[in-house]
């Protein structure tokens, strides 16, 4: 029988580097993700059509599709680059509008999940963290709240990007998604990241039931670290705060499996890059020894190097 894995997490890194990866693998999938975005594309339809955030899991389902190539990229066309959204986004992604207008037509999301499974021809199951319509919230350590994962992600220039996140929350509160916690319930890992941790990956974690489900759950709990500390979110971050914030918000008081990439990588990767206020993340390994019970350092931005790893824990 095949071993379950749930992982979690939003934005472009987890998609593009661990889904792919587990999908070489003899692996039992599920994904999950936070359904709070609100910018570009996803808000303006949500805005529009009161549906729910479809960017993140839009992702997930092309990562885990088996579909013909045709469908691949009809998924990923984007048209009306003309029209500019509020946040600075341009243009429509055609997976977006498919899904935000079966969601409508048919009135039920756990049919148009079904639909899209089917589309792309995905064997796993991709999940919303909850079925519930959110907002997130953010506050800073000045007192400040941010609303809306977009700006939370994005700084707008009137913030002081050097500001540390003190807590997340969402609004209305919301109960997790009934089959992924059931999913947490059987899992044999729990796989976390990479991605913006306080807009992609912690509010994963933040509808009832979902972190009160990792804390009763056997599963090895694996994090993938970012390869960067973000300005406006995890500014100078090294990987043992990182770890702490995850270990916070899903209740666990050690992780089984710490994947990052040495730190020099982090460094080649803004050389040639315009990344104002970004820095690599520091394994600073003296903190990390009480947070994690096995550190592996690894390439952990190819997806060969990830399948290696994965491989290697869950065999």
């Amino acid at each position: 029988m095949s071993k379950k894995v749930v992982a979690f997490g939003g934005g472009s890194a987890l998609p593009s580097l661990v889904l792919p990866a587990l999908k070489k693998l003899n692996l039992d999938i599920t994904t999950a993700t936070s359904m709070t975005d609100n910018g570009g594309s996803t808000g303006a339809l949500r805005k529009e059509f009161g549906v729910h955030a479809m960017g993140d899991i839009r992702r997930h389902l092309l990562a885990l599709s088996d579909a013909e190539d045709w469908k691949k990229e009809l998924w990923k066309f984007r048209f009306a680059n003309d029209l500019v959204f509020e946040d600075g986004h341009k243009g429509h992604n055609f997976a977006n509008v498919f899904i935000a207008g079966l969601e409508k037509i048919t009135g039920d999301y756990e049919k148009t999940l079904a639909i899209l499974h089917d589309f792309l021809k995905v064997k796993a199951q991709c999940f919303p963290a909850t079925e519930q319509k959110v907002e997130l919230f953010a506050e800073l350590e000045n007192g400040d709240v941010i609303e809306g994962e977009d700006p939370i992600d994005v700084a707008r220039p009137n913030r002081d990007i050097k500001l540390k996140i003190v807590k997340i929350w969402l609004t209305p509160t919301a109960n997790g998604y009934p089959k992924l916690i059931d999913a947490i319930g059987a899992a044999d890992y729990i796989i976390i990241g990479p991605g913006d941790l306080y807009s992609s990956v912690l509010p994963c974690f933040l509808p009832k039931g979902i972190k009160e489900a990792i804390q009763s759950s056997k599963a090895k709990m694996i994090y993938t670290c970012n390869l960067l500390a973000k300005p406006g979110e995890t500014y100078k971050f090294t990987a043992s705060d990182h770890v702490k914030e995850i270990l916070k918000y899903t209740g666990r008081n050690k992780l089984d499996y710490l994947i990052a990439a040495d730190e020099n990588l982090g460094k080649e990767y803004l050389k040639s890059k315009n990344m104002k206020e970004y820095y690599p993340v520091k394994i600073d390994s003296e903190n990390l020894e009480r947070l994690a019970h096995k550190i592996i350092v690894t390439d952990s931005t190819k997806v060969e190097e990830m399948q290696k790893t994965i491989k290697e824990i869950t065999k």
